[in-house]
Formats: C-alpha cells, structure tokens, sequence
C-alpha cells in the first residue's frame, strides 16, 4: 500500500492559532540512523498531528545549535561534540516553538497534537518537559552494529575507516546511555526498539494509541518517503546491514562496544563476533 498523500490539502501553521489548537506535544527521542524517518512519515499522515517537514533542529527559525551548523551530522554525541547540545544556554526554547508552530502543516485544522524528532534531542528531554505543556516521548532505539553500518556508509568519505567505525560505536554507545536515564526517568513515556516496531506494527500502534488517545489513524502499511528520492514500507533492515561489515570492521566496532555490557543487556542486543 502506498499512502503517499503529497497531494492532500495540508494547512498551515502561519493562518492558524496553534497556541489553541495544541494540546499534546509529541516528541520522538531517538539515535539517528534508527529508523525514525519510518516513524515520522507514519505521524505525518495522520490527520491529528501537525508535522514539521524536517527535523526540528533543521527548521527555519530554530534557536539552538544544529548538527549540521557545527559539522556534527550522526556523530554528535561523541566527546568531541556532545558539549554543544548539552549546553541549555546556547538554546531558547519558547522562540523555537514559535517558529516550529509557524512552519508545522496538517492535514486538518483542528489537529492537537504537535510531533517533531531530532536526533539530538536524546539530550534534551528535560528541557522539553519544561518549555513544552503536556510533553510526551517516543523512546526508540536500534540495533547498534546496523548503526554504525549505516554511519559510517553515509561518512565513509570524511574519515579513515578505523577512525570512523570507533566513533560512530562511541557516538552510539553514547547515545544508549543517555536513553536508558531517560527511559528510567519517564515512565509514562513509551519505549520500544526498531526491531520490535519492524516486527509488531499493531502492537506499537496500541502502545502510542495508550500514550496519546488521539492518535486513532496511524498506519503502519505505508510507503514512506525516504530522503526525497524513493518510498519504503517497514521491514528490519538490520541484517542487510550488518551483513555488510567485514570480520576486521567488527574487531574494531567490538573494541569499543565491549566496553559497556550494560547497554547491551539492558536493550537485549547480542554481540557480533
């Protein structure tokens, strides 16, 4: 099935009172290379959501730092750039919202909920609760072999292979701590993995119907526009993926993952050999 709704009149944020219409703020915390993109196609296309066309961070107007603006794109929680998105002064949240409300569509005017992802948000949860009324949290992850498969495939040109696949399994390491303070943190949020959404779309669907009644449309048959360029339906990709990693990538990949058994028993991954 391919919704592909481009085509459907969408309103916008700029001809109408946000501030009244909203009374959920929806938030989707996960890793990049995690399979977010999946999800906020889906939210995308319901018609209780108002969307924003890129990540937060990337939208016209946001006050804050950006991977992009400081060359930190899928490897942003590494030391040496976590610094700068952990820093609550180098953001100001009420004129982000501001310019977030401005540039959001909907598929129907009276949408309450407002949704939006950014990878680095995983470090900003606490400051979303502050500045957001009724804040809500998708908390997701992924297999990290596939991430840092799929990272170092889209940096292969910025970095030598030993160096890129070390930080992109720090920066996923990383990224794994700082989700599990904030699964223990928010237990009225709902969590899940990659994989189990891939396996059981329903039984997700019921989970974010419980976190937020409203969301009473989503589907998870879709195609989902990916980059622009092509549409994809759900399906684990992680095996295409890790398949892909020679026995000398996983040395070095497992170098660093050794190091933090706790976040693969906590997440329930197994080690590559």
């Amino acid at each position: 099935m391919n919704n592909d709704s481009s085509h459907e009149k969408l309103y916008y944020g700029a001809l109408h009172e946000l501030q009244n219409c909203i009374k959920t703020h929806l938030f989707l915390i996960c890793p990049n290379n995690s399979g977010s993109t999946f999800l906020k196609g889906v939210m995308a296309n319901s018609r209780h959501t108002w969307n924003l066309k890129r990540e937060g961070q990337h939208m016209a107007g946001f006050q804050g730092v950006s991977t992009s603006e400081i060359g930190a794109e899928l490897l942003w929680a590494t030391e040496k750039w976590l610094k700068y998105f952990t820093d609550e002064a180098a953001f100001n949240w009420p004129m982000s919202k501001k310019a977030w409300y401005f540039t959001a569509t909907a598929r129907d005017p009276e949408a309450s909920v407002f949704f939006t992802k950014s990878p680095p948000a995983i470090v900003w949860v606490e400051q979303l609760k502050r500045h957001f009324h009724n804040s809500k949290f998708i908390f997701m992850v992924r297999d990290p072999y596939a991430v840092v498969e799929g990272i170092s495939r889209r940096k292969q040109h910025r970095y030598p292979r030993t160096e890129l696949l070390t930080l992109a399994s720090e920066h996923i390491m990383k990224c794994f701590e700082l989700q599990i303070e904030n699964i223990e943190n928010n237990p009225q949020a709902v969590f899940f993995t990659y994989e189990f959404l891939c396996a059981e779309p329903e039984q997700a669907k019921s989970m974010l119907n419980a976190l937020v009644p409203e969301l009473v449309d989503l589907t998870f048959d879709a195609k989902i526009p990916v980059k622009g360029s092509y549409f994809e339906p759900l399906r684990n990709m992680n095996e295409q993926q890790i398949n892909t990693l020679s026995k000398q990538d996983l040395t070095i990949i497992n170098r660093v993952f050794d190091r933090y058994p706790r976040n693969f028993d906590y997440f329930k991954y197994q080690r590559v050999n």
